[in-house]
């Protein structure tokens, strides 16, 4: 394999070791935040929803984070294959016309143009994906407390600025400024919640609009959204500040011990944040225990290294090419065109899952 790095938690790499990788090993798929470095994973993303896991029969859970709720809410739809595909095109094409002395769009613009676009992709498609026979989807938000329980210009910053404070401190201390509210399609939590604040909350077609826009509100880019159907009052932001990569405990259900599968995680690089503002926070970016029983799929460093710029498209490239669209466009293309191979390499190794290529999570 030259461009797919494959890293394995102990207990998921004892048990392929074993037995191989099936379809029906799968419990749980992650989808972390990540914005356009989530675009690199959208080949995987075809190969595993439309020609490996249609073999298999089991629940799956699918949970995401902003860019990764978007992916895992789309792979729930009838015709997952087509709007995978426009979900790669669509946010590849994103464009902001600027007025006058701009430099970016205004927040509320962004919004106003992503509830426009979310409308047209899942519009009449909601029941059925909200009930679709084998995934249940779970979308992650942060709702604000304190100074974040309502957007304001003076006091957000405030309000960020201490939960950053506390969270440098623990992780648990953060929960005073900002809440983990995971919106769930059907069934329990696939992992523990003992680690952070949580929320559970039911995910219909009346909140999911809503609920989608809220895990993809990225502060001060994008609106808070409040008021949302069947949750408590507040600002909800997007689900990557409480939970950047999904560290989540997957070894855990809620209410029992019980295992919930193999979690394959397509991802687009080893470390597994734990949240946003973690960052920075080198300590908080190994493997923990939680990890033990997934299998994260990412770009080999070397590889990306290929790409254009030397690098996943991130969001760094809005300020770089501006308004210059025709660009940003042509060198996203030409990523998401080289990152099929790593859905082609993976395919090859699950007909012969060479452990030697596996590396310790």
């Amino acid at each position: 394999m030259k461009s797919l790095a494959i890293y394995a938690g102990p207990q998921a790499k004892q048990y392929i070791e074993l037995n191989g990788l099936e379809a029906s090993d799968v419990g749980v798929i992650p989808a972390a935040a990540g914005g356009p470095k989530g675009l690199i994973l959208g080949p995987l993303d075809r190969f595993m929803f439309n020609e490996w896991l249609p073999s298999s029969q089991q629940a799956i859970d699918l949970v995401g984070a902003s860019i990764g709720a978007w992916r895992m809410a789309t792979a729930c739809l009838p015709d997952s294959q087509a709007g995978l595909h426009r979900l790669e095109h669509d946010y590849i094409h994103q464009h902001y016309e600027l007025k006058a002395g701009e430099k970016f769009p205004s927040a509320q613009q962004v919004s106003d143009s992503f509830r426009q676009n979310l409308d047209l992709f899942y519009g009449g498609l909601i029941e059925p994906l909200l009930t679709h026979p084998r995934y249940r989807l779970h979308v992650l938000a942060s709702r604000g407390k304190g100074l974040l329980s309502q957007e304001h210009p003076l006091l957000s910053p405030l309000g960020y600025g201490l939960a950053f404070l506390s969270n440098v401190i623990s992780r648990k201390a953060m929960s005073a400024s900002l809440e983990r509210v995971v919106f769930s399609s059907a069934g329990e939590l696939p992992f523990g919640t003992e680690d952070y604040a949580t929320r559970h909350l039911s995910l219909t077609p009346a909140n999911f609009m809503d609920v989608l826009q809220a895990s993809c509100a990225i502060p001060f880019v994008l609106k808070a959204v409040h008021h949302i159907q069947g949750a408590p009052k507040g600002a909800y932001w997007d689900g990557g500040i409480t939970d950047y990569h999904l560290h989540l405990d997957w070894q855990r259900n809620t209410n029992t011990d019980t295992k919930k599968g193999i979690v394959i995680y397509p991802h687009f690089q080893k470390a597994v944040i734990p949240g946003w503002l973690d960052k920075g926070l080198k300590w908080r970016h190994r493997a923990t225990a939680f990890l033990n029983n997934t299998l994260v799929l990412a770009p080999n460093p070397e590889w990306v290294q290929t790409l254009p710029n030397g690098k996943l498209p991130d969001r760094q490239d809005f300020a770089t090419y501006g308004q210059d669209l025709k660009s940003r466009v042509k060198v996203w293309q030409q990523a998401t065109s080289a990152s099929q191979q790593l859905a082609d390499e993976f395919a090859a190794w699950l007909q012969r899952p060479d452990m030697a290529m596996v590396q310790d999570l």
